[in-house]
């Protein structure tokens, strides 16, 4: 029996990856029946639908209300299987929670996130899995330390405010509360960006104008981050400015590196491990098929994103892999380097993008049945 495999990311806006996988398979299925097996597996590339995707493979969701960017609650969720824990920035204090959508480059915190790594060790979680996409501060990470404990002091010992033209006013820091409570939990970030704290590619000056900062800001931000550094490295001897990904998501990445000793990896691989990814691919062959996509390919698509991770990982098996989307911008050269020797898109069948934002899951099954005669019909 012909097997194929479902591997796709959410369609932004629009259609969460498990509903993208099931809309696909609902199509194929009206052409071939029930004469192929069909394995679904949601994916994500570390930023926002990591945690859909974790509890799409089996991960409980925890509800949690911590604070948004600029401190107002929030309700969000975690993902929780046994003693890990895979928690997602961007929903909880990440651009997309900006009240209004207004930028606040100089207060934005990244306090939520230690509120739900706090939460989830609170609830016996002993290894901590953090997707930090899509952030809205820049802040160093230090609103996460010290939601975690740490104590962030200015020179009358008052403790700093948020953001990060705040860590310009830093004296000290006490990171004994914060060791009490990590000790004995191991830390893992995806990031795909290899940028230095600060810099010329440092968090500041390549993210910061993409969450509102000014030039003014940008400066202001980058000098306040070099002094964080400083005096983390006076209280630690530890953290390297220049390290790869330290300047991830405004500078978690840096306290994430240096205070809580995580790892970084590429989130396509770390979301591949939780979701059995490679477990479910190993029984394809190259008589088999495997579908990926996403709401746009480009060339970000390229750049460690889940579409070009699951193409990969099939065309070095050996198996065809083809994409479902809601617009294409690359050439087929371009997704043929990567494995895609076909692509399917909304367009198609729908050229008004509003129409296909709306009926988007209509759509992916009408696509999912051109996808069955083209390429499992006999």
């Amino acid at each position: 029996m012909t097997r194929v495999l479902i591997a796709a990311d959410k369609f932004k806006g629009s259609l969460a990856a498990a509903t993208v996988g099931s809309a696909i398979t609902s199509g194929i299925r009206r052409v071939v029946g029930d004469a192929v097996e069909i394995i679904t597996i949601p994916v994500a590339d570390g930023g926002d639908g990591t945690v859909a995707a974790a509890v799409a493979a089996g991960f409980a969701s925890v509800p949690v209300t911590a604070a948004g960017p600029t401190g107002e609650l929030v309700e969000s969720a975690w993902a929780r299987r046994g003693s890990t824990a895979v928690i997602e920035m961007a929903d909880v204090c990440g651009l997309v929670r900006l009240p209004g959508g207004r930028p606040d480059p100089l207060g934005a915190t990244s306090r939520g996130l230690g509120e739900v790594i706090a939460a989830a060790i609170d609830r016996g979680c002993t290894e901590v899995v953090v997707g930090i996409g899509g952030s809205a501060s820049t802040d160093g990470g230090s609103g996460m330390l010290q939601a975690l404990g740490a104590r962030l002091l200015d020179v009358d010992g008052n403790e700093l405010g948020r953001g990060g033209g705040s860590l310009a006013n830093l004296v000290a820091i006490d990171l004994a509360p914060l060791r009490n409570r990590v000790a004995g939990v191991t830390f893992t970030v995806a990031s795909d960006v290899d940028n230095p704290l600060t810099g010329p590619r440092g968090a500041a000056a390549v993210y910061g104008p993409q969450k509102g900062a000014t030039p003014h800001d940008v400066v202001a931000l980058d000098a306040a981050l070099s002094h964080f550094a400083e005096v983390v490295h006076d209280a630690t001897g530890a953290g390297d400015c220049e390290a790869p990904g330290a300047g991830a998501a405004g500078g978690v990445g840096y306290s994430a590196q240096s205070v809580l000793g995580a790892i970084l990896r590429p989130g396509i691989d770390i979301v591949f491990d939780l979701v059995g990814f490679h477990e479910a691919l190993a029984p394809l062959g190259p008589g088999d098929l495997v579908i990926t996509g996403e709401g746009s390919l480009d060339e970000q698509t390229l750049n460690g994103k889940a579409p070009a991770g699951v193409a990969a990982a099939a065309v070095a098996r050996g198996i065809p892999a083809i994409a479902v989307c809601g617009r294409n911008r690359l050439p087929t050269d371009r997704l043929a380097q990567w494995g895609i020797s076909a692509v399917y898109t909304l367009m198609d069948v729908a050229p008004d993008p509003d129409t296909s934002r709306r009926h988007a899951a209509r759509l992916l099954g009408d696509l999912g049945e051109r996808i069955a005669r083209d390429h499992l019909a006999s």
